[in-house]
């Protein structure tokens, strides 16, 4: 087993022959999501709340518990019969340090991530090392697990030394495994200077390689991975190194203006929007990895009678973007493996404890939109025009787009602040009471409730990332 490189446009093995990566994202798992688990807000908080609720250590045994058993060896072979090749895992730098204890490794972190590596390396899978959350928060969305719309990790020097820290560590324990098809240092940073965020990378680059000298690398744009636009001459000092785009289209979402009917206008927009994120690489002829993409799904007990039509069209957008990828021989992972069903090619059944038990908690927190991803906003939307209106009228034109703006509209920030962190943190302890007077084996039974054996497969999806993980177009 040998080290995949970055040579020029593209990856390969040890022999220079090309290695297309195709697989998926392990979200929700190290890092865990509220669209992904069900659970309001961000992870600390619901961690928080659960020991408030029944204890230190039933709480520390749900979350083990769910950690086992959200992936292991029935998901790597499932994954690896589909024909994918790798998977990106998300994870949270809480599990290797404290915010009150800064600094000081906590080994156990690496149980279950080095069990995964470790599982997936046994099928044949390549995984890639994704810190999706980073201390102070480097982007400005719920799943870098800050509690707030502000990325502190650019106003502060500090947070960005303990990544440096956590990345040093990481690299003297996975240093000399070649499973590991590389790491990816920061997920979607929105650094509002747009000039931080290289300089950060120089010195992690220079961090990671004073110890690992073999495993690629792969860098993040700006603005969620959608911008390179000041990274300049950086990759002239950077060696092994790729970058990632993450494409996903507002076609496969409830927000969408339009209705996704593949015609010439259509496709030529997925693409402009593709070409527009990887143009600063293709300028230099540098290696894309596209880390995140994927439409979300409609599901029978929110959308009735129109879930099929919706998926249709959802999935008419995947595969219009996979013809686009397989015209470049390009390397992706989608969002997401596995979920409650929204996103996942894999999802937790119905009759599982877990959904069982919060059936009519994740109802309303559909309704109230209390989660960003996906949200479908149509049954409170009218409580929040009123404030969209106000500051459209009172705030002059030229002040409304506010950072991260374009991915962030003016409606967009208001959600976020009032739906998504402010509703939701008195959703948080509702969540967390469900589990009061639960005895250890049910506790167990209800982190049970994500193992392979008790999800459901999306069937029509997996096919069609099947058909396509190794079809590329001839060279």
């Amino acid at each position: 087993m040998s080290f995949l490189k970055i040579s020029g446009t593209k990856i390969v093995d040890t022999d220079g022959k090309e290695v297309i990566l195709r697989g998926a994202g392990l979200g929700g798992w190290m890092n865990m999501e509220n669209f992904i688990s069900g659970y309001p807000g961000t992870e600390f908080q619901i961690r928080e709340a659960l020991a408030d609720v029944v204890g230190v250590e039933k709480r520390d045994l749900f979350f083990d518990q769910f950690l086992e058993h959200f992936f292991q060896d029935a998901d790597a072979e499932y994954f690896k019969k589909l024909g994918l090749n790798c998977i990106r895992i998300a994870f949270n730098y809480r599990h290797f340090e404290d915010d009150l204890n800064p600094r000081v490794l906590k080994t156990e972190g690496f149980k279950h991530l080095d069990r995964v590596i470790d599982i997936c390396a046994k099928h044949g899978i390549y995984t890639i090392l994704d810190l999706h959350t980073a201390p102070g928060g480097q982007n400005t969305d719920w799943h870098s697990d800050a509690g707030t719309h502000i990325a502190n990790f650019w106003r502060h020097k500090d947070f960005q030394d303990r990544a440096i820290w956590l990345w040093e560590e990481l690299a003297k324990h996975y240093a000399g495994n070649a499973w590991i098809a590389g790491y990816n240092p920061l997920n979607e940073p929105t650094d509002h200077t747009h000039t931080s965020l290289v300089k950060f990378y120089d010195r992690v680059y220079t961090a990671i390689r004073a110890i690992d000298k073999d495993h690629a690398i792969f860098f993040d744009g700006n603005t969620f991975a959608s911008d390179f636009s000041k990274f300049g001459d950086a990759y002239k000092g950077w060696e092994n190194v790729g970058y990632a785009i993450h494409d996903y289209s507002g076609y496969g979402f409830p927000a969408s203006p339009h209705k996704y009917v593949g015609d010439d206008e259509q496709r030529a927009r997925l693409r402009r929007s593709y070409e527009r994120k990887r143009e600063w690489m293709d300028k230099h002829g540098l290696a894309v990895w596209n880390g995140e993409w994927g439409p979300v799904y409609a599901r029978k007990e929110y959308d009735g009678d129109l879930t099929d039509s919706i998926n249709e069209e959802r999935l008419h957008v995947l595969k219009d973007q996979l013809s686009i990828y397989n015209e470049d021989r390009l390397s992706w992972s989608i969002w997401l493996y596995k979920d409650i069903g929204f996103q996942g090619m894999v999802h937790v059944s119905r009759e599982t404890e877990y959904m069982k038990l919060f059936k009519d908690f994740l109802a309303k927190k559909h309704r109230l939109a209390a989660d960003a991803w996906g949200a479908d906003t149509a049954q409170v939307q009218h409580i929040y025009q009123p404030l969209i209106d106000l500051i459209r009228q009172e705030v002059p034109a030229e002040f409304q787009n506010l950072y991260p703006w374009p991915v962030w509209k003016l409606s967009d920030r208001v959600g976020r602040l009032s739906r998504n962190i402010l509703v939701s943190e008195f959703l948080v302890p509702e969540w967390a009471e469900h589990f009061r007077g639960k005895t250890d084996e049910e506790i167990v039974a209800i982190a049970k409730s994500f193992a392979f054996e008790n999800c459901l497969h999306r069937d029509v999806l997996n096919k069609i990332l099947q058909d396509n993980a190794s079809l590329v177009a001839e060279k």
